[in-house]
């Protein structure tokens, strides 16, 4: 029997779309560049689907085709690697046999808290090699799987807090970091990052892996926490809001040291200016 795969464009909004997708009752879903897929059995109403996806996001844009059935407990693994990024290789459970410990990131991804395997994910693990060392203190915001938490502390990280707004990510995040025996460097808190962050600065390094509208909320909070010298990494950023990102930045007082781009999304390391 024919199903159908729908996919969502909502630039800036994927948490939104995801969660609006799971919400409808999707098994599933995978990113696509800046779009989300899914597939639906041919007893779903589809169009029903869709109607909830605009409820949430008005100018979504959502696309319809048929395909063939799909086993979800299956598929979304087969979309999973163990890759290699820098000193670092971030792998799922089920691929991390055979990787040394000490510079393995294991991750179980759950349904809905990142993978490790998005370029956002990518760019600011890259970033975060370039300026970590032992000992330094780091704020992982919106820190879904943990992901970047666990990879400051492979790096040397001294202390780690990862600030999670979902409740529903936060056993997720805390099952990865005993996966990685980080547990004694990284402390998983659930809450709002604007109230959290400044109540265990000051820190060293800032990454956030969020939304670029979130992003700009946060920068004055940034700014505060981080000691002299600190840092902040920003991700989830698409290419095309580099300009708009550019001048947030400038406006709250920072000056930018260096860039990454992969496919449409761009990460940056900045520094107070």
């Amino acid at each position: 029997m024919t199903w159908t795969s729908l996919r969502v464009t909502a630039p800036g909004r994927r948490e939104a779309a995801s969660a609006a997708l799971f919400g409808a009752g999707a098994q599933g879903v995978h990113e696509d560049g800046t779009a989300l897929v899914t597939h639906f059995p041919p007893e779903v109403d589809v169009a029903a689907v869709i109607r909830q996806v605009h409820l949430a996001i008005p100018d979504a844009v959502c696309e319809t085709s048929p395909t063939e059935p799909i086993d979800w407990s299956i598929h979304w693994r087969d979309k999973l690697s163990a890759h290699t990024l820098g000193r670092l290789t971030i792998a799922p459970t089920w691929l991390a046999e055979g990787h040394d410990p000490a510079t393995t990131i294991v991750i179980d991804p759950g349904m809905a808290f990142g993978t490790g395997d998005h370029p956002t994910t990518r760019g600011a693990t890259r970033l975060l090699q370039d300026i970590m060392h032992p000992g330094l203190v780091v704020a992982d915001l919106g820190a879904g799987s943990a992901v970047l938490s666990i990879a400051a502390a492979k790096l040397g990280a001294s202390r780690v807090f990862a600030i999670e707004y979902d409740g529903d990510a936060i056993g997720n995040a805390e099952d990865n970091v005993r996966r990685n025996d980080v547990e004694g460097i990284v402390h998983v808190f659930e809450g709002d990052a604007t109230i959290l962050l400044p109540l265990v600065a000051p820190v060293d390094v800032v990454v956030a892996n969020i939304i670029s509208s979130v992003l700009v909320e946060l920068l004055p909070a940034m700014h505060g926490a981080l000691r002299p010298g600190g840092r902040a990494i920003l991700s989830g950023i698409l290419l095309e809001e580099r300009e708009a990102m550019l001048d947030a930045i400038a406006a709250d007082g920072w000056r930018l040291e260096r860039e990454d781009v992969e496919d449409v999304w761009w990460s940056i390391t900045i520094a107070k200016a």
